[in-house]
């Protein structure tokens, strides 16, 4: 996929979660789907980030 590309999916969620997202958004300046976007990169790169420390292993093996 191309840096540019972007893909469409549809996101089932939560009424009250909604409501939650949409006003973190606002307060933000930034629509929902730009905020849900903002937070899953946030995650991915503490992901990556933690790839290395090996706290990954230990979150899944207190699972």
């Amino acid at each position: 996929m191309a840096a540019d590309e972007r893909k469409s999916f549809l996101l089932r969620i939560d009424a009250k979660l909604w409501r939650e997202l949409e006003a973190w958004a606002a307060d933000e300046l930034r629509s929902v789907n730009g905020q849900v976007e903002f937070l899953l990169r946030q995650a991915v790169a503490k992901r990556k980030k933690n790839e290395g420390t090996g706290e990954l292993e230990k979150r899944r093996s207190n699972d």
